[in-house]
């Protein structure tokens, strides 16, 4: 059963809120955090991705890029930036986007739970992305972005999230992206104790973003336990930050494929290859696709709404998704996209781009573009359930949980890694 415990938050103070909150570190090139960082100097991505305070081209890996986060988040917990919890709390935390609302709870989950599969991953992890922030945390002493995490509903939880909702909110905050991000802290200790033996009763949760983050977090708590050498299970590092929502609240949007040539193929001589594994229908203008099993497809100035045909379909968890039959019966052999995960020919576009940048792509870098039917939540779950990983690139999530707002201090080790 889940272990979800509340824990001693820190957290920006409440004037401050909507200048430190930033999207996660990932979402951004090089390039572009760069430019976002240096529009406030106290927005988080400043922390997240610090090699942003130094000169452009300076090893983003060198541990004095790593120190500088951690500086900075100690010299801004002096100024009064940040302020932590007197005691060990929950918050709720509440995001809105084009009028749909997704409630979740922040807390602290298990390593142990981690590892022993109470909590399901879905997803691979590569081991440069998990060093880097292996490094942010270790060097911080510090978790800084939430994971995020999926379960099934619970009507105790709900209930104490809702009537905790009927409050005022420690901050309540638009973004320039239009989502809308509201917090309340959970104090009360019988609403603690609610939430936590509810939690108990749960058998599984879902990561549904932040696999590379869930992965970092708990090697450097396993280093803290190495370090410590006994340990109670009590220590902050036992524990990493996340936040929890209901899955039936989530939203995936569509991960699409634009590959930049056709393999040495003409258009036509694709078309007629595709054409026998799914039905191709022109239509000119984009039409999003209406069902698992379709996806629509930009080739040559022109757009195609294209199903599977029923004999190519798999009555599988995974080879029967959508992302797995293109890339199984149309990328690899056809297109020659054998690893999509390091094959530099093709590029992921999450569906918050909009099929327009699809075109965009197509039109200045050739070859074709596919708009998927996005993953639902069941198909993640069961996934998940049968101990299994989806292909790369499966799921998009919007909208994106905001760092900076929660932090968990886990305290520096013996030794820092480098």
């Amino acid at each position: 059963m889940a272990d979800i415990r509340p824990f001693s938050c820190i957290h920006p103070s409440r004037e401050l809120c909507s200048r430190v909150a930033a999207l996660p570190y990932d979402v951004y090139s090089r390039e572009e955090a760069r430019i976002v960082a240096l529009r406030d100097p106290l927005s988080f991505l400043n922390i997240d991705r610090p090699e942003t305070q130094f000169a452009e081209g300076y090893d983003m890996y060198a541990p004095e890029v790593y120190q500088k986060a951690s500086d900075m988040i100690a010299s801004e917990r002096e100024e009064g930036v940040f302020e932590q919890d007197e005691k060990p709390v929950y918050w709720v935390y509440e995001l809105v986007m084009d009028g749909r609302s997704q409630t979740g709870v922040v807390a602290c989950a298990s390593i142990d739970d981690y590892q022993s599969g109470v909590i399901r991953k879905h997803e691979n992890t590569r081991a440069d992305k998990e060093a880097d922030r292996i490094r942010h945390v270790d060097r911080c002493g510090m978790q800084t972005g939430p994971i995020f995490l999926a379960y099934r509903e619970n009507d105790v939880i709900g209930s104490v999230t809702d009537r905790i909702k009927e409050g005022e909110a420690f901050f309540d905050f638009t973004g320039e992206d239009g989502v809308t991000h509201r917090g309340w802290r959970i104090d009360d200790e019988t609403d603690i104790a609610r939430i936590r033996e509810a939690f108990g009763s749960i058998e599984r949760v879902y990561i549904a973003d932040g696999h590379h983050r869930a992965a970092s977090a708990v090697r450097v708590g396993c280093m803290r336990r190495e370090q410590a050498g006994s340990y109670t299970g009590e220590e902050e590092f036992n524990s990493f930050l996340c936040v929890l929502f209901p899955a039936a609240e989530l939203h995936i949007m569509d991960y699409n494929r634009h590959v930049k040539d056709l393999n040495n193929l003409t258009a036509q001589e694709f078309l007629s290859r595709i054409k026998g594994v799914c039905d191709v229908k022109k239509t000119g203008e984009f039409s999003a696709p209406g069902e698992t099993g379709c996806f629509s497809m930009y080739l040559d100035g022109s757009w195609y709404a294209c199903s599977f045909l029923p004999e190519v379909r798999v009555a599988d968890a995974v080879e029967g998704l959508d992302v797995s039959l293109l890339q199984n019966l149309v990328l690899s052999p056809m297109l020659g996209i054998g690893d999509p995960r390091t094959d530099s020919r093709i590029d992921f576009v999450g569906g918050i781009r909009g099929w327009q940048d699809l075109e965009r792509r197509v039109n200045e870098k050739g070859g074709v573009a596919f708009a998927m039917y996005p993953t639902s939540m069941e198909e993640l779950m069961q996934v998940a359930d049968e101990e299994r990983l989806m292909p790369p690139k499966s799921t998009w999530f919007e909208p994106k949980l905001r760092s900076g707002l929660f932090l968990h201090e886990i305290g520096h080790g013996r030794e820092q890694t480098s």
